[in-house]
């Protein structure tokens, strides 16, 4: 089957202080979120000018991907400009038929994988005679992934006073319905934080680390709904009360380092190790590594001339769908909200 375009499609971000709010409110709308949660989130941005690396970030990263592949790559977002629908409109108009799509999240769940086949339809419902849109498989297991983060972690611990250190992994928490309901009903759910684990295991391994965490972070959801945890924040605080004085967290739930990276672990979980006199080394995201531009090549090769499908864990290859097609019958499917300001 042949492919006119590669259509990139990320979470988006503020590119300007005026730029935050509606940007939150696009993010969080019909969510039960509370405005002072949102007032808390944008200081975090208005920290950094207003301004979320992650459009920059991905640029580059297309810049990357481009002497990869012999397709024309198109930029949309779901929350922010360059939006999705924009992108689609300016796919038709210049020709393209039908492209694969690479959504920038490793892993399944409905954040994580089903929201995108939702920005599929959204888009392809606004353009009239659309392209048609592949989208590529979950990436968390493989090989260039894996490799990616096991040096950054190597590089993180170089960091560090020589001695022992606990290597934390990190993800964003969601929901523990949302969890519960990641991946085929007919597979048990807790895909996502199934997915999370095996990466971490994965990159683990790699490293020569035999025992380490799993937590969350960048909760955003009303405080009466459970979500994934422990926090970064609390379980560095709980290593230090059982005696851990070196810490390298890695972002293992991330492809970047935008303002959830910087903020949650450069600046929050940093300065409260540094509080109690730990020390602390943040592993980098696969962004700006080379690897991760042969990664999406591999995965549009799989489509486009045969390539192999290399995978490092037993788990199946989720998440092509097309034309925002989701996975299975309710594979991921979002709670119902009930009650007023739920």
């Amino acid at each position: 089957m042949s492919y006119d375009a590669l259509l990139w499609l990320s979470f988006g971000g503020p590119e300007g202080p005026e730029d935050v709010r509606p940007f939150l409110e696009n993010v969080t709308r019909g969510r039960g979120v509370p405005p002072e949660r949102l007032d808390e989130v944008e200081q975090h941005y208005q920290h950094f000018g207003g301004v979320s690396p992650i459009n920059a970030l991905n640029r580059a990263a297309i810049e990357a991907v481009r002497g990869l592949v012999d397709l024309p790559i198109y930029f949309g977002n779901r929350n922010w400009h360059p939006m999705v629908e924009d992108a689609l409109a300016e796919m038709k108009a210049a020709g393209v038929k039908r492209a694969l799509v690479f959504p920038t999240s490793a892993y399944g769940g409905y954040s994580a994988c089903r929201q995108y086949d939702e920005d599929i339809l959204r888009a392809r419902a606004a353009v009239e005679d659309a392209p048609e849109l592949v989208k590529l498989r979950q990436f968390f297991d493989h090989p260039l992934f894996v490799e990616s983060f096991a040096d950054a972690v190597r590089a993180a611990a170089s960091r560090l006073p020589e001695g022992d250190y606990r290597l934390v992994f990190t993800a964003h928490s969601v929901p523990v319905s949302a969890d519960k309901a990641a991946g085929p009903p007919e597979d048990g759910g807790h895909l996502y934080s199934r997915q999370v684990a095996e990466a971490s295991r994965l990159v683990a391994a790699a490293v020569g680390v035999a025992d380490f965490d799993v937590v969350w972070q960048s909760r955003s959801g009303p405080p009466q709904v459970p979500w994934l945890e422990p926090d970064v924040v609390d379980h560095v605080e709980a290593l230090y009360d059982k005696g851990v004085r070196n810490v390298v967290v890695c972002p293992i739930g991330f492809v970047s380092d935008h303002l959830e990276v910087v903020w949650d672990l450069d600046t929050e979980a940093r300065e409260r190790a540094q509080e109690l006199g730990m020390g602390f080394a943040r592993a980098g995201t696969p962004n700006d590594d080379p690897r991760f531009a042969e990664l999406v090549a591999e995965l549009v090769a799989e489509h486009v001339s045969d390539g192999p499908v290399r995978k490092l864990s037993g788990f199946p290859a989720l998440g092509c769908t097309t034309n925002g097609a989701f996975c299975a019958t309710r594979c991921c499917e979002p709670a119902k909200r009930s009650g007023a300001g739920r």
